[in-house]
């Protein structure tokens, strides 16, 4: 495949004098996968690429955040590239969360979840979308939304802190939510959550795996990044109490003990930022991926010496994670310059997987080939 031929479709500047296609051939020669990988550029021009979703035609759709814009990405002929690209929608409230089913995509704002119907068939003329839910807090703090259909197709999603740390005023804050897909039968199913915008549900047993994004202010170091699993409704993870397994927090853990609260089934290094993760279970990679959990982790902002700035592999036994270790990295330079921040992966119909980087705006596709 020639990586030339995607970056011909599109013009993007990305700082004077730097093209896309420049910019984007500088970060794959910096990128470090394991032998028998192989990633390239899916898609440029994807400004603010956030979470993404794929309908059974393979149309990859993409949210932002600040940009306010949804994107279809198409490849038409199937040669490893998106060579169409759509604006499906636009001036939305931070439109982080995409889920895709039964022909229809809905789409997280801030404050309300809606749907375009009959997507696929109408990328260049999109319908009107309609209202699946309204009643979503508007607060921009934390109020971006990861958004998706779980093995009972219905929609969930995560609803975070006001604040960086502070005890909510409302109930619906710092949740984990669920709907139908036409809105009715809203439920909060676990609280104490700070900031989640990530999760999946593992193959076989269904219980859903969520990132959870530490406080800021306790220094370099704490509090962890949290992997959790919710398998009951009830479950309260401890925020803004207790973070991690046993971090009280030093202003408003009160008489509260961490023992009281879920704890967590990993705990990242602190503000890596956990973001998008996948179970993956395609063929085309090694065995040894198969049902493991993939998480892109964004990377820290205010961390004296950065880190993250990649996407790890968990690997799990008996349904607990053992082990973390680095499946791609180079976004993040040895001289500490940011090269790119991965947001979220899906895995293709064909076994390879799509990153998506809100930075650089693209898509990469990661592939794995025997020699």
């Amino acid at each position: 495949m020639n990586i030339f031929k995607l970056f011909s479709l599109y013009c993007l500047v990305i700082s004077p004098g730097v093209s896309s296609e420049n910019k984007a051939l500088d970060v794959l020669k910096h990128l470090q996968l394991p032998p028998g990988f192989s990633i390239s550029i899916y898609a440029d021009n994807v400004t603010n690429a956030r979470t993404m979703a794929i309908s059974e035609n393979g149309i990859v759709y993409v949210g932002t955040r600040q940009q306010g814009t949804v994107y279809a990405l198409e490849d038409s002929n199937h040669d490893g590239f998106a060579n169409k690209r759509y604006i499906i929608a636009s001036q939305l409230y931070m439109p982080n969360g995409v889920a895709y089913k039964d022909g229809d995509l809905y789409i997280a704002e801030t404050n309300r979840i809606i749907r375009l119907n009959n997507i696929d068939k109408q990328l260049a003329n999109p319908p009107k979308a309609t209202i699946v839910y309204d009643r979503l807090p508007s607060d921009s703090h934390h109020g971006w939304k990861y958004l998706r259909f779980g093995p009972d197709n219905k929609l969930y999603t995560a609803i975070g802190a006001p604040c960086n740390i502070c005890l909510p005023t409302k109930g619906i804050y710092t949740s984990l939510v669920r709907l139908d897909k036409n809105g009715n039968n809203f439920e909060i199913i676990a609280r104490g959550i700070r900031n989640s915008v990530g999760f999946d549900w593992q193959p076989n047993t269904n219980k859903l795996f969520f990132s959870e994004n530490g406080r800021d202010h306790l220094g370099d170091n704490l509090p962890p990044d949290e992997l959790n699993i919710w398998t009951k409704k009830g479950q309260y993870f401890g925020y803004p109490y207790c973070h991690a397994k046993d971090i009280a927090d030093p202003k408003l853990a009160a008489n509260k003990k961490c023992t009281e609260f879920t704890a967590p089934a990993w705990e990242f290094s602190a503000h890596k930022a956990p973001l998008g993760m996948m179970f993956y279970t395609g063929k085309q990679f090694p065995l040894r991926f198969k049902n493991q959990l993939l998480v892109a982790q964004h990377g820290s902002w205010n961390r004296s010496k950065p880190h993250g700035y990649q996407v790890v592999l968990l690997k799990l036994k008996d349904g607990k994670v053992i082990s973390e270790q680095s499946f791609i990295s180079g976004w993040l330079t040895k001289d500490d310059d940011v090269l790119g921040r991965p947001t979220d992966i899906v895995q293709m119909a064909d076994g390879s997987i799509l990153i998506a980087d809100d930075t650089l705006g693209v898509i990469y596709r990661v592939t794995y080939k025997t020699k």
